[in-house]
């Protein structure tokens, strides 16, 4: 990311520095990131591949997702919670993904106990932490925070229930592409109001 606020892209549309850096990033900055993501499945596969980038560029992951999606049987908790052994080593050696164990062990770990959950549950304690209206949009990338006191609350929260490899950072880009905060920059054309 850059420092500056919105550039015109080749449509003559502003967007989030970010968002032009390559051509995968464009559709996904206008049609998904920072907007309302509901649904446990939903949310599990976005916590899943928010944990996969840690340490990495999220473009490795949105380019892998597909690869990901086919792995994890979409990612329908109810389904991953049934993955043994087999699927585990089918898993580590899937280049389509990435393969990092202690990644895919937390994977499989957590859809093992949000199966246990009630339907809903996951999609309840994440958007519980949701900030409060009214939070004044960044005007440019270096305004957008990597951690808040949400995102550390949420990490807490889910922690306590069990889930594992979510940090705060973690927890807030969970967060920026859920929808949960906009930040997209001021004057961006995904802004808000879409």
């Amino acid at each position: 990311m850059t420092a500056g606020g919105p550039i015109p892209g080749p449509d003559g549309r502003l967007r989030c520095p970010w968002g032009l850096s390559t051509e995968d990033y464009v559709a996904y900055h206008d049609e998904e990131w920072g907007r309302p993501v509901h649904g446990d499945d939903a949310l599990f596969e976005r916590l899943c591949l928010e944990a996969f980038q840690s340490g990495l560029s999220w473009i490795t992951i949105l380019r892998r997702r597909e690869g990901f999606r086919r792995a994890f049987d979409g990612f329908k908790i109810a389904s991953v919670a049934e993955f043994g052994e087999a699927d585990r080593e089918r898993l580590l050696a899937d280049e389509g993904i990435i393969r990092n164990r202690a990644k895919i062990d937390a994977t499989l770990a957590n859809a093992r106990l949000l199966a246990t959950w009630s339907p809903g549950e996951l999609d309840t304690l994440i958007w519980s932490h949701a900030p409060a209206a009214g939070r004044p949009a960044p005007r440019t990338v270096s305004e957008v925070p990597a951690v808040t006191d949400e995102s550390t609350a949420l990490s807490k929260a889910l922690k306590k229930r069990g889930l594992r490899f979510i940090g705060p950072t973690t927890a807030y880009a969970l967060m920026q592409a859920c929808g949960l905060v906009d930040d997209h920059v001021t004057g961006c054309v995904a802004r808000g109001g879409r």
